[in-house]
């Protein structure tokens, strides 16, 4: 799957190329795409989200 709908935090990490703790950090401030966590506990990006995040950095 080339673009799959969520990603996983490494991926977005590695796509965003920023360290785990930079990206907290860039949460806690409301500046990073939202994330959503699943009923085991795990954290996903959408795609969706993350692309309108690039966008939103383009026009920043």
């Amino acid at each position: 799957m080339a673009n799959p709908k969520w990603l996983k935090l490494a991926e977005v990490l590695e796509e965003i190329d920023m360290s785990r703790a930079a990206y907290y950090r860039m949460r806690a401030r409301g500046e990073a795409p939202p994330m959503k966590r699943l009923a085991n506990g795990q954290l996903r990006v959408s795609r969706a989200a993350l692309d309108a995040w690039w966008d939103s950095q383009e026009a920043a």
